[in-house]
Formats: C-alpha cells, sequence, structure tokens
C-alpha cells in the first residue's frame, strides 16, 4: 500500500533543521507536497543554494522518500509574501553585506573570496564593489573586460572566472587615482550600482562596503534588502572597538549579523609550522564580541601571503593547493549555512505570525 501524502508529512515532521533545531514541518519550511505517479514533489522554504545544511536537510528528505519507494523533486521556493523584498533586485535571491570597522583589516579579501567560493560550489554569484574610496576588488578578483552598456544604458557586469564583477575602480581612467567623492557624488554613485546595473538571476550579490559607518553604507541599508551582513576583524583592541559600532549600526537598521570573520588571527611559522597568536590576549576580544552581541564566528584565518590584506590577483577559495583553502572553504560553507538560517528563521516567524492571526479570539466567535 503506497504512503499517503498525510502519512508522508508526518515522517518529514521527524527531520530537524541542524541550525534552528527544530522540525522542518514544524517549522513551516514545507510550502507544498504532493505525490504523482511514484515522485513525491516537495517545496521547500529554502533560499540559500549550495548552503552545506540545506544540502543536508534535503538529502534526509531524499532518505525518507527513498525508504517509502519514491522518487524526490525538491524544489526552493520563498515568495515576497513571506517577507522577502521582490520590488529591489526582484532577480537576486540573497545580498550579503561584507563590512569592517576601519580599513586594512582584509575586508574585500574575505568579500572577493566568499564570492569565488559560492560561485565554485556552483552557485550565480556577483560581487558589488561598493568601497567607492577604495574599490579594490578588481585586484582580486581581475576580469578581462571592460563593463558591458545596454540601451537602456545599464551596466552589465564583466566576470572574473564565472563571478559578475561590478567597481567603482572600472570608472577610474586610472586605477591609482585616489576616488575624491562627496556625499551626493558618492550617493550617486550608490544609486547607480543598485539600480543602473543589469546583473541577471543571482543566488547570492556579495557587496563590499566601504569601511566604518558613513553614508554610503548606511545609504545602502536604507536601498537595498539585506539579508545579513558580515563583519571583518582583526584581534587588535582598536579594531574591535570599531567592529562594535559597525554591528550596532547593523543592529539599529534591523540587518541581521550572519558573523564575524577573525582574519589575522595568527602567524604560522613557514620554516616550523608553529601557531603564534601575535596580539596575545587581544585576541580573546572577539570572543567577548561574539558572547555580547550572541553572533557566530565563521571562521578565523591566519596570516599568510596567500590570504595578506593587500589582496594579489587570485582568490584562495579556487585554489585547493593553498594552505589556508580550508580554512576558507570552511568561511564560505559557513557564511552560507548563516544566511540559510536567517531566512529560514524569517519564514517560520511570518508563517507562525499568519497562524497566530488566523485563531479566533473570544471577540471573533
Amino acid at each position: 500500500m503506497s504512503i499517503t501524502e498525510h502519512e508522508l508529512k508526518i515522517k518529514l515532521e521527524g527531520i530537524e533543521d541542524p541550525m534552528i533545531g527544530e522540525g522542518i514541518v514544524s517549522l513551516g519550511l514545507v510550502n507544498d507536497l504532493s505525490i504523482e505517479d511514484g515522485t513525491a514533489n516537495i517545496s521547500l522554504a529554502f533560499n540559500a543554494p549550495y548552503a552545506p545544511a540545506e544540502m543536508d536537510i534535503g538529502n534526509e528528505i531524499r532518505e525518507v522518500l527513498a525508504e517509502e519507494g519514491l522518487e524526490a523533486n525538491l524544489q526552493g521556493q520563498v515568495s515576497g509574501a513571506m517577507g522577502f523584498d521582490d520590488e529591489v533586485l526582484p532577480d537576486v535571491r540573497n545580498v550579503i553585506a561584507v563590512s569592517s570597522g576601519k580599513g586594512g583589516v582584509g575586508k574585500t579579501t574575505v568579500a572577493a573570496n566568499i564570492a569565488a567560493g559560492l560561485e565554485a560550489r556552483g552557485a550565480m554569484v556577483g560581487l558589488l564593489d561598493a568601497d567607492i574610496h577604495g574599490p579594490n576588488v578588481p585586484r582580486i578578483l581581475p576580469v578581462e573586460s571592460e563593463p558591458g552598456v545596454m540601451p537602456n544604458e545599464d551596466l552589465v557586469p564583466p566576470r572574473s572566472d564565472g563571478v559578475r564583477v561590478m567597481s567603482m575602480g572600472f570608472m577610474m581612467e586610472d586605477e591609482d587615482d585616489p576616488a575624491i567623492l562627496r556625499g551626493p557624488m558618492v550617493n550617486k554613485f550608490m544609486m547607480k550600482f543598485l539600480e543602473g546595473v543589469e546583473w541577471g538571476r543571482l543566488d547570492y550579490l556579495i557587496v563590499d562596503l566601504p569601511p566604518g559607518t558613513g553614508d554610503a553604507s548606511l545609504n545602502l541599508l536604507q536601498s537595498m534588502p539585506v539579508n545579513g551582513a558580515i563583519v571583518v576583524t582583526t584581534p587588535q583592541e582598536m579594531a574591535l572597538e570599531d567592529t562594535r559600532k559597525g554591528i550596532n549600526m547593523f543592529q539599529k537598521h534591523d540587518t541581521p549579523i550572519v558573523g564575524v570573520v577573525e582574519n589575522m588571527s595568527s602567524f604560522i611559522c613557514p620554516s616550523c609550522d608553529d601557531e603564534h597568536e601575535l596580539f596575545g590576549d587581544q585576541g580573546k576580544g572577539v570572543d567577548k564580541i561574539v558572547d555580547d552581541f550572541d553572533i557566530p564566528i565563521l571562521n578565523r584565518i591566519p596570516m599568510h601571503p596567500d590570504f595578506g590584506a593587500d589582496g594579489g590577483e587570485g582568490a584562495v577559495a579556487k585554489d585547493e593547493d593553498s594552505d589556508v583553502y580550508e580554512q576558507i572553504d570552511e568561511l564560505v560553507g559557513a557564511a552560507a549555512d548563516r544566511i540559510g538560517e536567517i531566512n529560514r528563521r524569517k519564514v517560520s516567524d511570518f508563517r507562525g505570525e499568519q497562524t497566530a492571526s488566523a485563531v479566533p479570539t473570544e471577540t471573533d466567535e
């Protein structure tokens, strides 16, 4: 006797979201379920392609279906009706801002490697270099051509080994020219990047923000549907103080914090392979930040020539021979997992509110 749709849904209740710690059915993550001709068609409220946790949940569902002799047809679907903005950047599934409280901590290197790493996993990725005063993304992810221009004057991002890249650096005659811009001009360029770029369909748009908490960052937060922000810091006390300010800025604008990346966390001696904490007890400062704000550390990246604050050509995320490839790959997976968790919690909360509002009160009765 074949299993019914109701019985299958009961079985799926036993599958737990590994990051939230509750069942995917009780969380409201199963949009729709039907069985036709030996195939289970299941729509899931998943929005983070190639995130390890969502892929693991999908594999658990396939195992349940296989036990019942069913083929699996799984689809991820999250609509604007669940609280996601589908008016601005409607073809972009996730916008991830990468920020830092101060310059020189490796923020752009982290942003470029997360973009390259997600693309290497199979995702469609864009990278917006919104660090308007220091557009260094093209140094790390070099492109072979200039941006294209459509008949409506929208810009078409060139690609760097699959990643679509747009940068203020493309608009400067000499890459060593300073970008001397005041508030109104900064806003003009930001809006051009937001409204005048044909990104196409993207799973992830990584936005490399300017350091600090200035107008450019605030304008983007107010104009762009940011799913979450990654904050990059180093262990020095001065960087950590500025990191706190940046986290407070995001929280005041109701932007979820994906997590903190501690760059230059240690030094690995090339002669003896011993690891040294160059900043002593200051290295504990990041632990205090994540405890105080209840946010995760995505990873700690050691000092290494392949992953220096000055960048360099190419991304470690695509170089499996690099000594720090494993740390970068773990960072990419952790970032995707956290974005997935944030999205799933948002869907669950939205559906919980819908369910609560549908329950009749004594007055309704």
